[in-house]
């Protein structure tokens, strides 16, 4: 009897947990010089936000955007439809509804069988399904590790679009999953997860941030992002930057997956968390050793961190409760002046 192949044994990084270092990202597209300008263009890279966005000039706006990564879950199928459903977020994140997708693919021919490439295509495409859209097609390329992504296309109303840039003061912050999905991975990559924890992670990373769309349709909710590999302190840091606001942080207040803090203490913390920190810790006020991993713990389809105007609160509540979503408000955003772009109480 042959031993199953899992493919978290073929990748050196997890999920989101392999992005580029905000760091390094910056040495690599801060300095590119003088690009192509179209007053189409309503949200390029400057304001770090999820998709961008084009407008077509009759009132819709076109999305684009793309994610893949290396396996964060062993089975193909599970880890080609935790990808997808990743991707697909950042439509969700700018307000908007997905149209169609292409495949990303890179495979080890020579090491893992194609017919486990089918099942992670399968994975992907059960996604896509889900999310009512085609996928339509894609590229391929025989590469030293698994890697599996889309390309997202998607549409929204000029008037729903929602970035980084525009929270207000005084908005609410609303965070729709609990962190710690990267240290049960790295519990997973260290044969540590106990088999009764193995759903956890996952169940959550499928579930598609759908609420995105209609959290759009609310005058209060001003801003949007989906939380991924930057960690839930990098998203929020970045939202405040780009809004000019400063994020005073509940630790207690944020939702936390039970079962993370007792693999926490085995020291199944993600080499993605130091790197978030190194990245972001400049701009927050002290942490201890808990709050800096699970604040940077870097997540894979995480949920959607919302800025809400207080009048939107009951609403924005009731919409969350009605999708299924975790219900935390974990903070605030307040005028800015000058020191740290978030304060963790």
């Amino acid at each position: 009897m042959s031993t199953p192949i899992k493919l978290t044994e073929f990748s050196h990084g997890a999920g989101c947990g392999c992005k580029i270092s905000p760091a390094v990202l910056e040495k690599i597209i801060g300095n590119a010089g003088n690009p192509f300008k179209s007053p189409q263009l309503l949200v390029g890279n400057n304001t770090k936000d999820d998709a961008a966005a084009y407008d077509l000039g009759n009132g819709e706006v076109i999305l684009s955007t793309t994610d893949f990564f290396m396996p964060i879950a062993d089975d193909p199928f599970d880890f080609g439809r935790i990808a997808a459903t990743n991707a697909i977020s950042d439509i969700y994140a700018m307000g908007g509804t997905p149209l169609m997708a292409i495949a990303i693919l890179g495979w080890p021919i020579n090491i893992l069988p194609p017919d486990l490439a089918a099942q992670v295509i399968e994975g992907g495409r059960k996604a896509c399904s889900d999310a009512g859209m085609p996928l339509a097609g894609g590229h391929s390329i025989d590469s030293p590790e698994p890697i599996f992504g889309l390309a997202v296309t998607g549409r929204v109303s000029k008037e729903n679009l929602r970035q980084n840039a525009s929270a207000e003061a005084g908005c609410q912050l609303f965070l729709t999953k609990p962190l710690g999905i990267g240290v049960l991975s790295t519990a997973q990559k260290q044969k540590k997860l106990l088999p009764e924890h193995a759903h956890i992670a996952r169940d959550l990373m499928c579930k598609l941030n759908t609420v995105g769309a209609e959290l759009a349709q609310i005058p209060a909710v001003t801003a949007l992002t989906d939380v991924t590999g930057f960690g839930l302190l990098g998203h929020l840091i970045e939202m405040s930057e780009a809004s000019q606001l400063l994020a005073q942080l509940r630790f207690d207040a944020v939702p936390v997956i039970p079962e993370v803090r007792a693999y926490l203490a085995q020291g199944c913390i993600p080499g993605g968390t130091e790197r978030n920190f190194e990245s972001y810790g400049k701009h927050v006020s002290s942490l201890n050793d808990e709050q800096k991993a699970i604040l940077c713990d870097p997540q894979t389809s995480g949920g959607l961190l919302i800025a809400v105007r207080p009048e939107g609160v009951e609403q924005v509540a009731t919409l969350l409760q009605r999708h299924n979503c975790e219900v935390a408000i974990i903070g605030e955003l307040l005028s800015y002046h000058d020191g740290k772009r978030v304060i963790v109480e």
